[in-house]
């Protein structure tokens, strides 16, 4: 019996000492110098340059078309406009619309009847590309669009993993069909 007891005070004891001891905590080894980080910054910064400037030629290219420049990051012109409504698509509205996406050379990647007719609940949902969310909200009803989007603002770095490859800019045509508030079911009592 003495010996449980000298065992059971020896246990308290030690967990005792081992919580009411303070340990330091350990500082991490890093050996970063921050240069891997400027790297990626530098290439990046190269890499929307050289984007930008394919899009500037392909601009300067078409003479007939008159490109606007828009402050989220890409370019577009209007293949038809509409000027009698003002209304554009607004969070929360419903987005009909049909599109086709090319590469820069002009060559087909998604044609329209693949990505067939598009309902989109505006910056509700994520499932498209951060362009073609922004640009969408830029259009009036029965509009069509082109739209010169660099890498970043499409499927960047990572593409979509099927046709669409890394770093890859593109020209999005797009006509909104229509869009309309989004409705809520009537609550019935």
């Amino acid at each position: 019996m003495k010996f449980h007891k000298e065992l059971i005070i020896l246990v308290f004891a030690g967990l005792l000492l081992s919580c009411c001891s303070q340990q330091k905590a350990r500082n991490p080894i890093s050996h970063s110098s921050g240069s891997f980080l400027k790297e990626s910054i530098d290439r990046n910064k190269k890499l929307v340059a050289g984007e930008e400037r394919k899009i500037d030629s392909l601009i300067k290219q078409d003479t007939i078309n008159k490109y606007i420049a828009s402050s989220k990051g890409f370019w577009y012109r209007y293949d038809v406009k509409n000027s009698n409504d003002t209304l554009r698509p607004k969070k929360g509205d419903i987005a009909h619309f049909t599109y086709e996406i090319k590469d820069l050379d002009g060559n087909i990647i998604y044609s329209e009847l693949e990505l067939r007719p598009q309902t989109y609940r505006v910056d509700k949902e994520q499932k498209m590309i951060i362009g073609l969310r922004n640009g969408l909200k830029l259009m009036h009803k029965n509009e069509t669009v082109t739209f010169l989007f660099p890498s970043h603002v499409a499927y960047g770095y990572h593409g979509d993993n099927r046709r669409i490859s890394q770093n890859i800019p593109l020209i999005c045509t797009v006509n909104l069909t229509d869009f309309a508030p989004e409705t809520f079911p009537s609550s019935e009592q």
